[in-house]
């Protein structure tokens, strides 16, 4: 692994962790965002879609430009709603 890999894997964790922190002090944040997500789940451009309503509607601001943790944050909230799905 070089470098430039190993600064971008702490980035990722950092943007992470901040948004760990966020979500501690605004706990309605998950399910706001489950909401969200559940709503456009099954849409074509659904993390746009989720990044923009989630942005609008919360401390939380996606931009258009994803990072690595953004997108990994999209992919864990799509991931609970298909969990949520597949138990019912």
């Amino acid at each position: 692994m070089n470098v430039s890999e190993i600064k971008n894997k702490e980035r990722v964790i950092n943007e992470l962790m901040l948004f760990i922190r966020k979500v501690f002090n605004e706990p309605q944040i998950c399910e706001i965002a489950k909401e969200i997500a559940r709503k456009h789940f099954d849409k074509r451009d659904a993390d746009q879609l989720i990044a923009e309503e989630l942005s609008a509607t919360t401390s939380v601001k996606i931009p258009i430009e994803q990072s690595d943790a953004d997108r990994l944050f999209l992919q864990t909230l799509k991931d609970l709603v298909r969990d949520e799905k597949a138990l019912y």
